[in-house]
């Protein structure tokens, strides 16, 4: 009756395999924020927001939220309320309460019927969003200078 299944059928699902396609923080209506925005997670705006984003995550613009940026960047941006500025990300989306005004360069891009854009799009094969893939690496050159100073003190 309770037998264990075993699946053969679906290789295993690990974590770099599952884009980071959800909100993990929030900035509330009314909640004025200046300053940059960055990190791995998705975040979802629907207060205001003035300053530099650069997101490996999803970024959503809820239907009160209103960003203000040179350049916003992130892997998903999803915009329902406004943004003014650059976007590029690997996914765009602009609803029907959505209003951009600035250029988009993406590698796939959506509207629905009423949403406004201001600005040009460019569409690439790939999209380099300019972010480091794990915040905290160290550089790859630093093991063989430290290995060779030992060698030198032994």
């Amino acid at each position: 009756m309770f037998r264990k299944r075993e699946e053969t059928s679906r290789p295993p699902v690990t974590a770099a395999a599952v884009p980071a396609e959800r909100v993990t923080s929030v900035l509330g209506p009314g909640i004025t924020w200046k300053g940059n925005l960055s990190g791995t997670g998705g975040v979802r705006i629907e207060g205001a927001f003035e300053g530099g984003i650069t997101l490996q995550g999803m970024l959503v613009v809820g239907e009160t939220g209103r960003v203000t940026c040179d350049h916003l960047r992130a892997r998903v941006v999803v915009v329902a309320g406004s943004v003014r500025g650059d976007i590029t990300a690997e996914k765009v989306e602009i609803r029907a309460t959505g209003r951009v005004w600035g250029n988009v360069v993406t590698a796939a891009f959506s509207t629905e019927e009423g949403a406004f854009l201001r600005g040009q799009i460019t569409m690439e094969d790939r999209v380099d969003i300019g972010v480091p893939e794990a915040a905290g690496e160290e550089p790859a050159e630093e093991s063989p200078g430290l290995e060779n100073q030992e060698e030198v003190e032994g």
